[in-house]
């Protein structure tokens, strides 16, 4: 299905660009014809990340430097970015986040996280959607949001918070905005390495490669597996798709929902002696 011409005409900005998930998405849209605007902190890596990506995939790119954080900042800078045309799709990928104990945490360390997620995702949707319905133009936002937002994790507690109401602000504005032609959707990603958050995330190598395995599948994903989603979710394809959080994650957090998925450590001689019992 991922024809050249897929997301031909459809402008898409995406939140935190310019590395990890948000500049291989970028890559993934651009090389089907989305025309893509990449907004971030640094705009060194925002400039850079453009030039690469227009060199590799010849499609149309522009870059802003934005903190998502200032609500003022992100109206202004979609309104500029308006001037040059409606957006058709927003996606929330910026986020923040590191692995410690929550009693550890100062408040500035969870306003940190959460004012990243959760507020900065918050002011993006509001700021696209509401010119969206003020014009009567088609949307779509797509959050990157994660399978702890409905099951929870320690140690990384304000990820949670801000992801959990993410996923919340979806659901809700699914229906509210559904009726008027925005429609919003998630996707939950499981294990897909990227530099910067393995290394905040992953004191040791060790410790990475059990989290990288503990999914059934026994193995991380491809980030082409996840952009081939990206890209479907914002084909016209899947244009009746609304509300939904879709999981890709090899199962992982099935695994771990099970009260008896323990057993599959059990060896051959154990299941040998559970059946005699």
């Amino acid at each position: 299905m991922f024809v050249p011409d897929l997301l031909q005409g459809k402008r898409v900005l995406i939140t935190g660009g310019g590395t990890g998930i948000g500049r291989n998405a970028a890559e993934r849209l651009m090389a089907l014809g989305a025309e893509v605007v990449i907004c971030g902190r640094r705009t060194d890596v925002l400039e850079k990340t453009a030039e690469e990506l227009r060199a590799a995939t010849g499609g149309t790119i522009a870059w802003t430097g934005l903190d998502i954080r200032d609500a003022d900042a992100v109206d202004e800078t979609v309104g500029k970015i308006w001037d040059d045309g409606p957006l058709d799709v927003l996606i929330n990928n910026a986020a923040g986040n590191f692995l410690a104990r929550f009693e550890d945490l100062s408040h500035r360390a969870v306003d940190a996280v959460v004012n990243i997620v959760l507020h900065g995702t918050a002011y993006m949707t509001l700021a696209c959607g509401k010119r969206w319905l003020r014009a009567g133009h088609p949307g779509h936002v797509l959050s990157i949001v994660t399978t702890y937002a409905w099951t929870g994790s320690a140690y990384v507690v304000p990820s949670v918070m801000g992801k959990a109401a993410v996923l919340a602000m979806t659901r809700s504005l699914a229906v509210e905005w559904g009726p008027r032609g925005v429609r919003l959707n998630a996707i939950a990603p499981g294990p897909f390495p990227t530099e910067g958050a393995w290394r905040r995330l992953t004191p040791r190598e060790d410790l990475a490669q059990v989290w990288e395995t503990r999914n059934p599948l026994r193995r991380v994903g491809e980030h082409a597996e996840l952009t081939n989603l990206i890209a479907y979710l914002l084909s016209d394809a899947a244009g009746y798709i609304n509300g939904e959080v879709v999981t890709i994650d090899g199962g992982e957090w099935l695994a771990g929902a099970g009260q008896f998925n323990w057993a599959s450590a059990l060896t051959e001689d154990d299941w040998a002696e559970m059946a005699k019992r």
